[in-house]
């Protein structure tokens, strides 16, 4: 969308040139010099920002504290879903891993890698893992995953393909998302019933 909306704004800007350009060409064949360093700094600045706030590789996902692959985890490992979020069958929160789920396995597996000694350490000292939200949805929408299981809804349907993430790259759940998905199924359209209450 958001790819969609800088094109047509960039047409916009060029159609809008062309014209200006058309009407005034007397006047601009004796500015040429200093229009061609305005159009140079203007397209730079442009450059910059696009550059900035959407560099390659930063819709790789959050940063967690201990490296994680769902990838891994999720797809090569094939463990469920349901393992590592818990409450997901029952809760309107998913619930994110305790300490406790990830040492189950590796009290076995890999248990002298340093970032499993470094779990050990947070299960040691009662800390739960500071993860860190990746996915986010407006305050005021009850959401609700139960609702969604039941309707054998697969978890990919909303989160992406997780198995193939090494981070999740996570996303703002947006009322149109949602709005489109209960068209496609035929599911429940009422705002209070389903969605804000």
């Amino acid at each position: 969308m958001e790819i969609l909306i800088l094109t047509i704004a960039l047409t916009v800007l060029a159609i809008a040139t062309a014209i200006l350009a058309f009407r005034y060409r007397s006047w601009l064949s004796g500015n040429r010099g200093p229009l061609l360093l305005s159009a140079a700094a203007v397209f730079f600045v442009l450059a910059f920002l696009v550059l900035f706030y959407r560099t390659p590789g930063t819709d790789i996902g959050v940063e967690q504290p201990i490296p994680f692959s769902h990838r891994v985890h999720a797809g090569v490992k094939n463990i469920q879903c349901r393992y590592c979020h818990p409450y997901v069958d029952y809760s309107n929160n998913p619930g994110l891993p305790p300490v406790e789920k990830c040492l189950h396995c590796h009290n076995y597996i890999i248990a002298n890698h340093p970032w499993i000694k470094e779990e050990h350490r947070y299960y040691n000292t009662r800390t739960p893992t500071p993860w860190r939200k990746a996915n986010y949805l407006a305050e005021h929408v009850l959401f609700n995953h139960q609702r969604h299981i039941r309707r054998n809804l697969a978890c990919k349907e909303c989160h992406g393909q997780v198995e193939r993430m090494d981070r999740i790259r996570g996303k703002y759940f947006y009322m149109q998302f949602c709005i489109q998905c209960h068209r496609r199924l035929n599911a429940n359209l009422g705002c209070w019933l389903a969605c804000h209450s």
